[in-house]
């Protein structure tokens, strides 16, 4: 049966939300609108189709604001896979590299105390982001192993790549540090999910990037 534009818009939407409601809990509220920058993708590497996805409407609220940048964030974040993915790739460079990540979750969870957050749930969130992350870089190799001629035929400097991150790593930080009355509000998961329906529209995700924004989300919502 052949698979319709309309239909993947549907499988996507529902994807999305059953992984985030799935790990959201019952916690708070809608975002408000915001620019994204489009995600840098490596020359070479290939994408699955383009499926844009209409989020619902859902009134917005106060603290509806301080969800919609992490959903953004966590985007945006994710958009750095693709250049890990290409960096890593024919190098035979594990995706899974636990020094970085330990040093990741030390820095993020330090920056938490700073500014006032719960390292703890600074350092869930910052785990389902890293974890996100290897699930769009697994995905591109095996796109790549399938399909060589797709594959990236340039690759990026790794230690700038991660600078960026270390860049985005401090934002996402700040914004959950503004954000804990909306993270536990009751709410929160169904309000996350329009947030990351209506970004993912904006950002032209393909299927594997919706799923891996999805898990970057799954600790936003219970604090």
């Amino acid at each position: 049966m052949q698979v319709t534009t309309s239909m993947r818009r549907t499988l996507l939407a529902g994807t999305a939300a059953a992984v985030l409601f799935a790990g959201a809990g019952s916690a708070a509220a809608a975002p408000a609108a915001a620019p994204v920058r489009p995600a840098a993708v490596p020359a070479g590497a290939a994408s699955a189709p383009v499926v844009p996805v209409s989020a619902p409407v859902v009134p917005v609220s106060a603290s509806a604001g301080r969800l919609r940048p992490l959903a953004a964030l966590s985007a945006e974040r994710l958009a750095t896979a693709d250049l890990v993915a290409a960096a890593k790739w024919g190098t035979g460079s594990p995706i899974d590299d636990p020094a970085r990540e330990r040093e990741v979750l030390d820095a993020v969870a330090e920056q938490a105390r700073q500014w006032g957050a719960d390292p703890e749930a600074t350092r869930r969130i910052f785990r389902d982001q890293i974890e996100a992350n290897k699930l769009v870089q697994r995905g591109l190799h095996r796109r790549w192993d399938a399909d060589p001629a797709h594959a990236p035929t340039t690759r990026p400097d790794l230690a700038r790549v991660r600078q960026e991150i270390n860049r985005l790593n401090t934002e996402l930080v700040r914004a959950i540090a503004v954000s804990p009355q909306a993270r536990t509000a009751p709410g929160c998961g169904p309000r996350l999910v329009v947030s990351a329906l209506r970004v993912g529209r904006e950002r032209h995700l393909d299927l594997l990037h919706a799923a891996g924004l999805a898990r970057s989300l799954r600790s936003v919502c219970g604090g």
